[in-house]
């Protein structure tokens, strides 16, 4: 079943008006498809609407308010497109932002944004695929991503098994875009790193059970397991693994940094396992808005995609900002470059920092904007590039083990070409 969720400007015109900014009299509705009925994909959701409610505390985008109309995709590839679809043809928005899994992004982008010529901005879909389709000019422009491909995870992977000394890694990964991508690039990037991948097992949605494929993984007696999966399916391998001797060495990717994950497989069955993940830069802006989520939501901000989520959703409305009342989804689109410019004016990701840049953005200038994920800066095919952190479980939510920057990142990948 659909779930729709309206987020009303009324509260956010409330808002504004109690913090002495003069409410709007108009409206413009931006469109989210984000998986808001598992458990980690609530959080997401609720950070972009916080950015929401932020750039309406600053005067809203073009003197409207800003309404996000969310729709559940289910973690569903039909799901969300029929609500990209709910979207783009009933709810008439020029911005659209998701999907979260690649393997929901990618129909979206193929069979609905590009179509309709709607910009779309994914905070967390990472699959490889879409740098291959926008380098074949099939986006159109319309495609970016607040959070680094796939590229990072597997090369981060990689280098945990190689410090663990682990010479031998069986992979079970998702069988859609994200996961099939991660796994082809696992298998090269351990090749290189001197860790051998004895077999690599897709697992499909809602199984009853995974024990032919955990048993095809365990057979072939590696060292330790990586696991390219979400919770709820990573959660029933895991237990099969354990339950048929499995080792507790085990590499994540980020899609399981969640307390669902930990809390249904067990924290004392976890010591051995540590997880990769794109990080944010130290610097200023990244703490700031750790800061502010914080206050806002009484935890600290280590879910998953939440830093990349809340980039994502100001961006979109620096660009529509900057392009303009009616301006088109590609107009929108063509405008990221002037609110990403790293030669702009830095802007702060807050009600204050949007309000500066509307004021710049106004007298013809650019902006470089300085956000929750740091500097953010787009290539010609929409991808970023991002620090990475290792990080492990603990009994309140995860702990980071090791952090490198960018220049590191970057460096270890050039290592295993």
């Amino acid at each position: 079943m659909k779930k729709t969720l309206v987020f009303a400007a009324v509260a956010a015109g409330m808002t504004a008006l109690s913090t002495g900014v003069q409410a709007q009299d108009c409206t413009t509705k931006i469109g989210a498809a984000l998986p808001t009925s598992v458990d980690w994909g609530r959080p997401i959701a609720e950070v972009a609407q916080f950015a929401v409610d932020q750039v309406n505390e600053a005067g809203g985008v073009g003197g409207c308010a800003i309404e996000m109309v969310l729709r559940d995709t289910q973690v569903d590839p039909k799901v969300g497109v029929d609500a990209a679809k709910a979207l783009v043809d009933l709810e008439g928005v020029k911005v659209l932002l998701g999907a979260v899994s690649s393997g929901v992004s990618m129909p979206i982008l193929s069979s609905v944004t590009v179509p309709s010529g709607v910009m779309q901005m994914s905070c967390c879909s990472s699959s490889t695929a879409f740098t291959r389709l926008a380098e074949e000019g099939k986006t159109k422009g319309l495609w970016f991503r607040t959070f680094a491909t796939t590229a990072v995870q597997s090369a981060m992977g990689a280098k945990v098994a190689a410090d663990k000394g682990w010479k031998s890694v069986a992979i079970l990964y998702k069988n859609d875009d994200w996961g099939q991508d991660m796994a082809k690039l696992i298998a090269a990037d351990f090749a290189a790193a001197g860790v051998e991948v004895t077999v690599s097992v897709a697992i499909n949605d809602a199984q009853p059970s995974y024990r032919a494929e955990v048993t095809e993984a365990l057979g072939s007696q590696p060292e330790a397991l990586y696991l390219a999966l979400y919770p709820t399916e990573g959660t029933s391998a895991v237990r099969e693994w354990l339950s048929l001797g499995g080792t507790q060495n085990m590499i994540l990717a980020n899609s399981l940094k969640s307390d669902e994950f930990r809390d249904n497989v067990g924290l004392q069955y976890l010591g051995g396992a540590l997880g990769t993940d794109t990080a944010s830069p130290r610097v200023e802006s990244a703490d700031a808005f750790k800061a502010a989520y914080q206050a806002k939501f009484g935890s600290e901000p280590n879910g998953p995609g939440l830093a990349n989520s809340y980039d994502a959703a100001i961006i979109a409305l620096l660009a529509m900002e900057a392009a303009g009342k009616d301006a088109s989804g590609a107009d929108i689109a063509a405008a990221v470059s002037k609110v990403t410019d790293p030669n702009g004016t830095a802007v702060t990701a807050d009600a204050a920092g949007f309000k500066s840049a509307k004021t710049t953005l106004a007298e013809g200038g650019t902006v470089m904007y300085q956000g929750a994920t740091g500097n953010v800066r787009f290539d010609v095919n929409g991808d970023v590039s991002a620090p990475a952190v290792v990080w492990k479980f603990t009994d309140s939510g995860t702990e980071e083990v090791e952090y490198l920057s960018l220049t590191e990142v970057d460096a270890f990948i050039a290592s295993l070409k």
